[in-house]
Protein backbone atom coordinates (compact mmCIF):
# COMPACT_ATOMS: atom_id res chain seq x y z
CA UNK A 1 0.00 0.00 0.00
CA UNK A 2 2.97 2.28 0.93
CA UNK A 3 4.40 1.40 -2.14
CA UNK A 4 1.43 2.07 -4.39
CA UNK A 5 0.78 5.74 -2.56
CA UNK A 6 4.91 6.02 -2.83
CA UNK A 7 4.68 5.66 -6.27
CA UNK A 8 1.11 8.07 -7.23
CA UNK A 9 3.35 10.68 -5.58
CA UNK A 10 6.04 10.57 -7.89
CA UNK A 11 3.81 10.69 -10.40
CA UNK A 12 1.47 13.50 -9.29
CA UNK A 13 5.13 15.23 -8.89
CA UNK A 14 6.39 14.41 -12.71
CA UNK A 15 3.57 16.11 -13.96
CA UNK A 16 3.99 19.39 -11.78
CA UNK A 17 6.94 19.60 -13.45
CA UNK A 18 6.13 19.52 -16.81
CA UNK A 19 6.07 23.17 -18.89
CA UNK A 20 2.95 24.53 -19.00
CA UNK A 21 1.57 25.01 -22.79
CA UNK A 22 0.50 28.42 -23.60
CA UNK A 23 -3.44 28.84 -24.06
CA UNK A 24 -4.22 29.61 -28.01
CA UNK A 25 -7.52 30.82 -28.89
CA UNK A 26 -9.05 30.35 -32.00
CA UNK A 27 -9.57 33.56 -34.14
CA UNK A 28 -12.74 33.73 -36.70
CA UNK A 29 -12.07 35.97 -40.43
CA UNK A 30 -14.86 37.22 -42.23
CA UNK A 31 -14.12 36.39 -45.49
CA UNK A 32 -16.30 38.93 -47.91
CA UNK A 33 -15.24 39.50 -51.48
CA UNK A 34 -17.14 42.44 -52.19
CA UNK A 35 -17.94 44.68 -55.86
CA UNK A 36 -16.58 48.20 -55.76
CA UNK A 37 -19.26 49.73 -57.38
CA UNK A 38 -22.77 48.14 -57.61
CA UNK A 39 -24.94 48.80 -61.00
CA UNK A 40 -28.47 48.13 -61.38
CA UNK A 41 -30.23 45.30 -62.68
CA UNK A 42 -30.10 45.07 -66.78
CA UNK A 43 -33.83 45.63 -67.98
CA UNK A 44 -35.31 42.75 -69.67
CA UNK A 45 -32.00 41.14 -69.17
CA UNK A 46 -31.53 37.25 -68.48
CA UNK A 47 -31.63 35.08 -65.03
CA UNK A 48 -29.10 33.20 -64.20
CA UNK A 49 -29.01 30.44 -61.53
CA UNK A 50 -26.15 30.24 -59.60
CA UNK A 51 -25.92 26.76 -58.28
CA UNK A 52 -24.17 25.56 -54.52
CA UNK A 53 -20.32 26.27 -55.12
CA UNK A 54 -18.20 22.66 -54.76
CA UNK A 55 -15.28 22.62 -52.97
CA UNK A 56 -11.61 20.61 -53.50
CA UNK A 57 -10.42 18.82 -50.31
CA UNK A 58 -10.55 20.81 -47.05
CA UNK A 59 -12.19 23.66 -48.50
CA UNK A 60 -15.44 23.67 -47.03
CA UNK A 61 -14.05 23.25 -43.69
CA UNK A 62 -13.30 26.79 -41.76
CA UNK A 63 -9.67 25.89 -41.45
CA UNK A 64 -7.68 28.56 -43.17
CA UNK A 65 -5.17 26.51 -45.54
CA UNK A 66 -1.25 27.26 -45.68
CA UNK A 67 1.02 26.50 -48.22
CA UNK A 68 4.86 25.26 -46.01
CA UNK A 69 8.21 25.62 -47.59
CA UNK A 70 8.36 22.09 -48.08
CA UNK A 71 5.56 22.53 -50.31
CA UNK A 72 2.95 20.64 -47.86
CA UNK A 73 -0.47 21.95 -47.06
CA UNK A 74 -1.71 22.69 -43.65
CA UNK A 75 -5.19 23.66 -42.77
CA UNK A 76 -4.75 25.97 -39.65
CA UNK A 77 -6.99 24.52 -36.42
CA UNK A 78 -6.86 28.10 -34.62
CA UNK A 79 -7.23 30.39 -37.35
CA UNK A 80 -10.81 29.96 -38.80
CA UNK A 81 -12.95 31.17 -41.12
CA UNK A 82 -16.40 32.54 -40.22
CA UNK A 83 -17.93 29.97 -42.37
CA UNK A 84 -16.95 27.72 -44.89
CA UNK A 85 -14.67 29.09 -47.69
CA UNK A 86 -16.71 27.72 -50.48
CA UNK A 87 -20.23 29.17 -49.14
CA UNK A 88 -18.58 32.85 -48.26
CA UNK A 89 -17.57 32.83 -52.31
CA UNK A 90 -20.77 31.32 -53.15
CA UNK A 91 -22.46 33.88 -51.60
CA UNK A 92 -19.93 36.30 -52.67
CA UNK A 93 -20.17 35.57 -56.39
CA UNK A 94 -23.81 35.86 -56.45
CA UNK A 95 -23.74 39.56 -54.85
CA UNK A 96 -20.96 40.08 -56.97
CA UNK A 97 -22.80 38.98 -60.60
CA UNK A 98 -25.79 41.05 -59.13
CA UNK A 99 -23.94 43.91 -58.59
CA UNK A 100 -22.07 43.92 -62.06
CA UNK A 101 -25.28 44.83 -63.69
CA UNK A 102 -25.68 41.90 -66.28
CA UNK A 103 -28.53 40.60 -65.61
CA UNK A 104 -32.24 41.06 -64.34
CA UNK A 105 -31.71 38.76 -61.51
CA UNK A 106 -29.27 36.05 -59.80
CA UNK A 107 -31.03 33.11 -58.13
CA UNK A 108 -30.16 30.50 -55.73
CA UNK A 109 -30.92 26.70 -56.15
CA UNK A 110 -34.44 25.81 -55.03
CA UNK A 111 -36.11 29.40 -56.81
CA UNK A 112 -39.13 28.72 -59.18
CA UNK A 113 -38.03 30.95 -61.90
CA UNK A 114 -37.22 29.57 -64.67
CA UNK A 115 -33.62 30.33 -65.41
CA UNK A 116 -32.02 31.61 -69.12
CA UNK A 117 -28.19 30.50 -68.15
CA UNK A 118 -27.10 28.04 -65.36
CA UNK A 119 -23.42 28.83 -63.56
CA UNK A 120 -22.05 25.90 -61.79
CA UNK A 121 -18.94 26.75 -59.47
CA UNK A 122 -16.32 25.26 -57.85
CA UNK A 123 -13.45 26.73 -55.23
CA UNK A 124 -10.84 25.03 -56.39
CA UNK A 125 -7.62 26.74 -54.38
CA UNK A 126 -7.42 28.99 -51.41
CA UNK A 127 -4.15 29.25 -49.57
CA UNK A 128 -1.29 31.27 -48.82
CA UNK A 129 2.26 30.61 -49.63
CA UNK A 130 4.32 31.17 -46.18
CA UNK A 131 7.60 31.70 -47.93
CA UNK A 132 6.62 33.63 -50.92
CA UNK A 133 3.57 35.27 -48.99
CA UNK A 134 1.15 35.38 -51.61
CA UNK A 135 -2.02 34.23 -51.00
CA UNK A 136 -4.07 32.27 -54.36
CA UNK A 137 -7.59 31.67 -54.51
CA UNK A 138 -9.50 30.09 -57.83
CA UNK A 139 -12.42 28.90 -58.78
CA UNK A 140 -14.18 26.52 -62.02
CA UNK A 141 -16.48 27.74 -64.14
CA UNK A 142 -19.04 26.15 -65.61
CA UNK A 143 -21.64 28.35 -67.61
CA UNK A 144 -24.79 26.61 -69.25
CA UNK A 145 -27.62 27.67 -71.67
CA UNK A 146 -30.27 25.30 -71.48
CA UNK A 147 -32.14 25.09 -75.22
CA UNK A 148 -35.17 22.77 -74.87
CA UNK A 149 -34.05 19.35 -74.31
CA UNK A 150 -30.22 20.51 -74.96
CA UNK A 151 -27.92 22.68 -73.03
CA UNK A 152 -25.38 24.73 -74.70
CA UNK A 153 -21.87 24.74 -72.92
CA UNK A 154 -21.66 28.76 -72.81
CA UNK A 155 -18.18 28.81 -71.02
CA UNK A 156 -15.74 26.15 -69.25
CA UNK A 157 -12.81 28.04 -67.22
CA UNK A 158 -10.34 28.51 -64.12
CA UNK A 159 -9.85 32.59 -63.12
CA UNK A 160 -8.10 33.11 -60.60
CA UNK A 161 -6.24 35.70 -58.66
CA UNK A 162 -3.58 36.45 -56.47
CA UNK A 163 -2.10 38.80 -53.98
CA UNK A 164 1.21 39.70 -51.64
CA UNK A 165 0.69 39.96 -48.04
CA UNK A 166 2.44 42.71 -46.97
CA UNK A 167 4.19 40.65 -43.88
CA UNK A 168 4.23 37.41 -42.46
CA UNK A 169 1.74 38.17 -39.36
CA UNK A 170 -1.97 36.58 -39.85
CA UNK A 171 -3.97 39.94 -40.23
CA UNK A 172 -1.13 40.53 -43.26
CA UNK A 173 -1.65 37.11 -44.82
CA UNK A 174 -5.36 37.19 -44.22
CA UNK A 175 -6.10 40.66 -45.97
CA UNK A 176 -3.90 39.19 -48.92
CA UNK A 177 -6.49 36.12 -49.00
CA UNK A 178 -9.51 38.39 -49.17
CA UNK A 179 -7.85 40.64 -52.06
CA UNK A 180 -7.06 36.84 -53.84
CA UNK A 181 -10.75 35.90 -53.80
CA UNK A 182 -11.89 39.80 -54.88
CA UNK A 183 -9.38 39.73 -58.03
CA UNK A 184 -10.71 35.91 -58.52
CA UNK A 185 -14.17 37.29 -58.59
CA UNK A 186 -13.16 39.95 -60.54
CA UNK A 187 -12.04 37.71 -62.98
CA UNK A 188 -15.13 35.36 -62.77
CA UNK A 189 -17.11 38.76 -64.16
CA UNK A 190 -14.72 40.04 -66.72
CA UNK A 191 -15.07 35.90 -68.02
CA UNK A 192 -18.84 35.29 -67.71
CA UNK A 193 -19.58 39.01 -69.70
CA UNK A 194 -16.73 37.51 -72.37
CA UNK A 195 -19.05 34.08 -73.09
CA UNK A 196 -22.29 36.67 -73.47
CA UNK A 197 -20.63 39.37 -75.86
CA UNK A 198 -19.29 36.21 -77.97
CA UNK A 199 -21.48 35.12 -80.89
CA UNK A 200 -24.30 32.84 -79.57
Amino acid sequence: MKRRMLLTSVLLAGCSVLPAQPYQQRRDWPLLPRRAEALPPRPNGRTVLLRTMAAAPGLDARGIQFLRPDGSLNTDYYEQWISPPNQAMEEGLRRWLSDSGLFAAVVATGTRVEPGLILETELTTLVVDTKSLIAHASVALLLLEPRGETTRVRLQSTVSGEASATGPDMPAMIAALREAARLCLSNAELAVAGALAARR
